[in-house]
């Protein structure tokens, strides 16, 4: 528990953060999992217009620390092998 005024006060903006934090977690997830079902479907233009959505939000989640950079441009660079694949078919 904490004592000091100081730590009281950063136990309340981490209570604050999380809160947005998980949002943006949520959403980033949300973008990613609706370019794995479009995938997953075959549907190469759904796929292109979901990646349109989702490679900007993991980006973003990456830039405000949610998850890391390296994670992010990963993700962005399997789904985006995963399209490409599509095509080839």
């Amino acid at each position: 528990m904490a004592n000091t005024t100081s730590a009281k006060k950063a136990t309340r903006k981490i209570a604050r953060r999380t809160i947005i934090n998980k949002s943006r977690r949520t959403q980033m997830r949300g973008a990613v999992r609706s370019v794995e079902d479009a995938i997953k479907k075959g549907d190469r233009d759904a796929a292109l217009k979901a990646m349109a959505n989702a490679e900007p939000q993991l980006m973003r989640a990456a830039q405000r620390n949610i998850i890391h950079k390296n994670n992010a441009s990963r993700k962005v660079s399997r789904l985006a092998h995963q399209i490409a694949k599509l095509a080839a078919k």
